[in-house]
């Protein structure tokens, strides 16, 4: 690969109708010259987090094979891809690919996998993973989103094959982090097949100023609070060991947060020491599985 084609960053993404059911994963690959490579598959009965897995797995092989040196940016919205490979494979490896709590890593077979690649590929390429928010307008990620998402249901989308473009439209036609809007917009006006209809759907934080100052509460106070928070947890985890669906609203209890924050973090999150899991939704319910993976 000459430098004109060195690969800035690549975006990868999985879906899945029904988890489990049909799956799909998507990659967009951005080159410094600006233009994008787009590459997609799909898996007839498989899982969310298996197909998360299967796109960065599709992201380092393409890596591995372009023989580049320069660094390169991973961005996933996977917060269980990233935190798997950048933290807790190492102590899956040393307990013999087991959890803390003496159980079988869930999905070895693509973890050992996406290992192995990895540690191929960061002798030649250093790589940085990054977290990216799902669903809140970034044009990378949203464009895995629908390439993954339409593989999952059946379809068969138009992937966007590798095409120097004239200069004038890289800065913005192929900037990962412009907004969703913009980047369709350039990209419709370009070529008509290639649309990119996900629409952005941004959260927004909200931080309350008038909390407490923790060194104001009492010493009691705070240990009250700290028993109930470990008690908590212990019921977290006997939720992940039976393998117990919770609703969104009994996690949002459990979590002590709003429910709207749950639903607005995507199909598979972190949160303290658990992978979160969307599994199905029954009813006007979502149903959540919660995974311990440290």
């Amino acid at each position: 690969m000459t430098r004109a084609r060195t690969i800035q960053s690549i975006y990868t993404d999985g879906a899945c109708s029904g988890n489990p059911g049909g799956g799909g994963w998507g990659n967009v690959i951005y080159f410094s010259d600006g233009s994008v490579q787009e590459l997609g598959g799909a898996a007839a009965q498989t899982t969310n987090n298996r197909m998360e897995l299967q796109a960065a797995i599709a992201a380092l092989e393409f890596l591995l094979a372009s023989q580049q040196t320069e660094p390169v940016t991973l961005y996933t919205d996977s917060e269980y891809v990233k935190n798997g490979i950048t933290r807790w494979v190492k102590g899956w490896k040393q307990k013999g690919w087991k959890t803390s709590t003496g159980k079988p890593v869930l999905n070895q077979d693509l973890w050992e996998l996406l290992d192995r690649l990895y540690q191929q590929v960061k002798q030649r390429t250093p790589i940085q993973w990054q977290h990216v928010r799902g669903h809140s307008g970034d044009a990378g990620n949203d464009r895995c989103d629908a390439i993954a998402r339409a593989f999952a249901l059946g379809q068969t989308p138009i992937l966007q094959q590798a095409t120097t473009v004239a200069k004038s439209e890289i800065a913005l036609e192929f900037d990962p982090h412009a907004t969703n809007q913009v980047a369709a917009e350039t990209i419709q006006s370009r070529d008509s097949n290639l649309k990119n209809t996900v629409g952005a759907n941004v959260d927004s934080v909200m931080v309350d100023s008038t909390a407490p100052d923790v060194s104001d509460v009492p010493r009691e106070v705070r240990v009250a609070q700290l028993r109930n928070m470990v008690e908590t947890l212990h019921m977290a985890d006997e939720v992940a060991r039976q393998g117990y669906l919770i609703t969104s609203s009994e996690l949002a209890d459990l979590m002590d947060v709003n429910a709207s924050a749950v639903t607005s973090r995507g199909d598979n999150w972190v949160w303290r020491n658990w992978v979160v899991s969307r599994v199905r939704r029954e009813g006007n319910q979502i149903l959540w599985q919660l995974e311990r993976v440290d």
